[in-house]
């Protein structure tokens, strides 16, 4: 099953992903692996 998530950064941004893997994806962003910013405008 894949996942979508949606995670607020400590700086208050947001961070957008997919995993299969939430628990492990969870550990990798919090410990910065894999984890960058990107910006794009809203639709």
């Amino acid at each position: 099953m894949a996942w979508t998530y949606i995670l607020e950064c400590a700086d208050g941004s947001f961070y957008v992903g997919s995993t299969t893997d939430l628990t492990l994806r969870i550990e990798q962003h919090n410990s910065g692996y894999g984890s960058a910013y990107t910006r794009r405008p809203g639709r």
